[in-house]
């Protein structure tokens, strides 16, 4: 039974991507009001990190990603490599979101849709995400606070919330500083503080360099929690 039930939400996970680019053609073709724009990107990085913590067994990994928006919506989809103990070789993120700006505020509300190809059977691998944004500048920092909701997270965990502050500040007019921090709650999944400091340059204009210590207060947890440095390059196609 739990394989059948993780072949269904494998399946609705599929489905979503059809759906992204049913709604791309929608926002490309919906009328001359507005303009759209089409953006990819590829890159690499010598470890694949999310939520803070290592996804790809401290190996190099490469992603993509490609969207289109109009007006305040947008669509993407990414996709790294990954190597996560229940098996999963790549992770894949759909995402649907809105980004209206009131009051001073910059907001982005999303639906994101997770599936985690090459998951052994019967282990929970796509699930679904609710996340929101918060940005505003105060003086040269550009501030955001994101809070993610997942109703039914990855395996056996079940709700899970992350709540991230995160500052970004000019240092050059090709080069950004920031850092954040997080905390994450979850029904039957790890719960950990999670943090990340680091410099983005942009080499030229499509090409741009990051480099980010990441770092968690839970080493215990095992080594994908332990602090690491990671460099990547991404190219805007």
């Amino acid at each position: 039974m739990l394989v059948e039930q993780s072949n269904v939400k494998r399946q609705n996970g599929a489905a979503f991507i059809p759906l992204l680019a049913g709604l791309a053609a929608a926002i490309g073709f919906s009328g001359v009001a507005q303009a759209h724009a089409f953006d990819a990107q590829i890159g690499v990085a010598s470890q694949y990190v999310g939520k803070g913590i290592g996804k790809s067994a401290g190996d190099p990994s490469v992603n993509g990603s490609v969207g289109v928006s109009q007006g305040d919506f947008y669509a993407n989809v990414f996709v790294s490599t990954a190597k996560l103990s229940q098996g999963s070789d790549s992770e894949i993120v759909s995402t649907l979101g809105w980004r209206p700006k009131a009051a001073g505020y910059s907001f982005d509300f999303a639906v994101q849709n997770r599936d985690l190809p090459g998951t052994r059977a019967g282990v929970d691998a796509n699930f679904w995400e609710y996340q929101a944004d918060a940005s505003r500048m105060i003086g040269p920092v550009n501030t955001r606070v994101r809070v993610t909701y997942s109703p039914d997270s990855f395996a056996a965990t079940k709700e899970a919330w992350w709540v991230e502050l995160q500052g970004t500040v000019s240092v050059g007019p090709k080069t950004k500083a920031s850092a954040s921090i997080a905390d994450r709650t979850a029904d039957g999944g790890a719960e950990y503080a999670a943090w990340n400091v680091g410099v983005k340059h942009k080499l030229t204009d499509k090409l741009a360099l990051d480099v980010r210590w990441y770092d968690t207060d839970s080493h215990a947890l095992g080594e994908n929690y332990d602090g690491r440095l990671v460099g990547a390059l991404t190219f805007a196609l």
